[in-house]
């Protein structure tokens, strides 16, 4: 089923994001937050789909970056 614009969920509304989402949604550069979550740090913002996809969770991905000072 393709969807057009109308039917898109807007970001503020899902629960998580794909790493493209996060980065428009933060203004952080993709590949400055694949760096991150794939640093040893724990990111309790990051949903891990089988072995390779990640995704962000919104509301914990806003509550971290809310904290951060500098990344």
């Amino acid at each position: 089923m393709n969807k057009n614009n109308q039917d898109r969920v807007p970001i503020w509304h899902k629960l998580n994001l794909t790493i493209d989402e996060a980065a428009a949604y933060s203004n952080i550069g993709e590949n400055r937050i694949r760096e991150i979550i794939n640093s040893d740090v724990t990111c309790n913002f990051v949903l891990n789909i089988g072995k390779n996809k990640k995704l962000i969770k919104r509301k914990e991905f806003e509550d971290w970056n809310s904290e951060i000072n500098a990344i």
